[in-house]
């Protein structure tokens, strides 16, 4: 039977799922963190100078100050490293905190790899209906829902089946296999400077990924996981940490929120693909069954969210990589990039949603 309905179809409304994302389990040290810097807005043009004492009238390209103030305090009081941005697409301002500093990705560069994915339709070298077979050595680690279907003979699906598996259930599997369709990491980092997303690096896919995150060398026979998570248990915890450390000080797969919430702006703006393969990848991010309680709990009728989530490894309290970041529409069709990006906390999970649903209600409340 076949894995999913098609890619294509309309998503008029959706149950809201409790999935959790692709990268997870198993972490105690938080490394040090370094003051963040202040908050930007950051206007497209320069301020237009005052010529008398009297107020002059707010600009529409310039950031209000009620969310300025909002992400400044929201980034400020969390107990964490966490980086916030939100970038107007349709009158260009930005208002962040900590965003240019390179934080991990973990799931979230699944949307890079979508990316690249409808960048080969456009070019007629793909389509939703190229056949793929996935067999039991394509299996990865974590959160991979289709290894179940993947019998001794594999499990014969199409592309757009595993588009539609790596977006809205973040599996691992599906995306490693649409990563290497389209040529691999060093394919993915070249689509990221030819369409100029600055900001956003591309790690080595999920199994080397979560293979060094953990302090261990990928080996072929662990795939599927359970290799893997023997290997990871029978790790010291020193040497868990110290590999955990390393990897949050440089991520691998690293991005800045400033750079997610730029690539995020070039696809509203259909600057990266073309207005079929854009409307196509939103509707399928709109579609996502994971994280509903992170920036989509923050939303207002009306309001929508096409986004894409990501979850590292824990190590004892300490959680790594939990992200969200997205397209926020209002009702009126005025759309803002965001990004949220917590690198490490050991605050529970509902202070992480919350978090990242009153970065939503921010927004909302200082636009609407």
């Amino acid at each position: 039977m076949p894995l999913f309905a098609t890619v294509v179809r309309s998503v008029a409304s959706l149950l809201p799922g409790a999935l959790l994302t692709g990268c997870v389990p198993a972490g105690p040290l938080s490394p040090v963190q370094a003051p963040p810097p202040p908050p930007r807005a950051v206007p497209v043009a320069p301020p237009i100078l005052a010529t008398s004492a009297a107020p002059r009238p707010k600009r529409s390209d310039e950031a209000p100050a009620a969310l300025l103030n909002a992400v400044q305090a929201l980034g400020a009081e969390f107990d964490g490293q966490v980086a916030i941005s939100v970038r107007d697409i349709d009158r260009g301002w930005m208002v962040a905190w900590n965003g240019e500093r390179a934080f991990p990705q973990q799931s979230v560069s699944k949307l890079w790899v979508a990316i690249a994915v409808f960048d080969a339709i456009d070019a007629k070298r793909l389509s939703l209906t190229t056949p793929v077979t996935v067999t039991r050595a394509d299996l990865t680690v974590f959160h991979q829902p289709i290894r179940a279907l993947v019998g001794a003979n594999g499990y014969r699906t199409t592309v757009g089946a595993l588009l539609q598996c790596a977006l809205t259930r973040s599996d691992n599997t599906c995306n490693d296999v649409l990563l290497w369709k389209v040529g691999g990491p060093a394919a993915i980092r070249r689509m990221l400077a030819d369409k100029g997303v600055r900001g956003v690096s591309f790690g080595p896919g999920e199994r080397e990924l979560q293979a060094r995150t953990a302090g261990l060398t990928w080996r072929p026979e662990w795939a599927g996981g359970a290799g893997f998570l023997q290997a990871r248990a029978a790790l010291s915890p020193a040497a868990r940490q110290k590999a955990l450390n390393r990897y949050l000080a440089d991520p691998y797969d690293g991005a800045s929120a400033n750079g997610i919430t730029l690539g995020l702006s070039l696809l509203g703006q259909q600057k990266l693909l073309s207005p079929a393969s854009t409307d196509r990848l939103l509707s399928i991010m709109l579609a996502s069954k994971t994280g509903p309680l992170r920036l989509k709990s923050g939303l207002r009728p009306g309001w929508k969210l096409a986004h894409k989530t990501g979850t590292g490894q824990e190590l004892g309290s300490l959680a790594t990589g939990y992200n969200d970041v997205g397209l926020l529409t209002a009702p009126n069709g005025h759309r803002y990039a965001v990004a949220v990006l917590i690198a490490s906390t050991r605050r529970p999970i509902p202070v992480r949603m919350q978090l990242m649903g009153d970065v939503t209600r921010a927004i909302i409340r200082a636009t609407d």
